[in-house]
């Protein structure tokens, strides 16, 4: 499992562009918000948890596609779908999900508190998104590689992935902007919306692989 980490980290940042391609749709979306909703510094404080939570979100959509394309084009995902029980499968996925959000993700929970910067946030403001980020995009990765596995038999179908990802993550980012504006704002809590967001990535960290390796396994009957 550490061998299949440690590949499919090096795949992911060496396909496509990897993380710089994330990072730097990540820094368009934050860099066009002052356009559309002018130079209102009070105004890009106030929603600046919730732009990051979304540009990250939309950025986390972009590589999802590829999470299991490499391993069919190859044959090697056949193998591995032939060769282990459902059990082991969905923990083969459980790790290429650890593997892409550290190649492709984790950049932009990095690159997430500089953004903040362009926003007028307030350190406190910076520093509770970025960890409200850290703890919420895996749930998103994880729902993402059960999207992956119904389309990998699908020629282009990154677009269909995000069509079918998005919906599914709205709670995420529900509770993922609430906890980082109650960081900020002192009669909205933190914590419980924090810890509800961590619960969501540890429930989706069984059911997301779980639901990947079931139609990694339909597809291939």
């Amino acid at each position: 499992m550490l061998a299949l980490y440690l590949r499919d980290v090096r795949m992911g940042i060496r396909a496509g562009g990897g993380a710089l391609t994330g990072v730097l749709f990540f820094l368009a979306v934050i860099v066009t918000i002052p356009f559309g909703v002018g130079p209102d510094l009070n105004l890009l404080a106030r929603i600046g948890p919730a732009i990051l939570w979304i540009g990250a979100l939309l950025a986390s959509l972009l590589g999802l596609d590829r999470l299991f394309q490499a391993d069919r084009e190859d044959g090697s995902l056949d193998l591995l779908v032939l060769n282990s029980d459902r059990h082991m499968l969905a923990l083969t996925v459980f790790v290429k999900c650890l593997a892409h959000w550290t190649a492709s993700v984790l950049p932009l929970v990095i690159a997430a508190p500089l953004l903040g910067l362009l926003m007028n946030m307030s350190l406190l403001g910076i520093g509770a998104a970025a960890l409200t980020l850290l703890v919420g995009t895996p749930a998103i990765v994880f729902i993402g590689a059960a999207g992956a596995a119904v389309t990998v038999a699908l020629q282009r179908g990154g677009l269909l992935i995000s069509v079918l990802v998005l919906p599914l993550v709205i709670p995420v980012l529900i509770f993922g902007v609430t906890a980082s504006y109650g960081a900020v704002n002192d009669p909205d809590p933190f914590t419980p919306p924090f810890m509800i967001l961590c619960a969501l990535s540890m429930f989706l960290a069984v059911i997301g692989p779980l639901a990947a390796a079931v139609a990694l396994r339909s597809g291939t009957d």
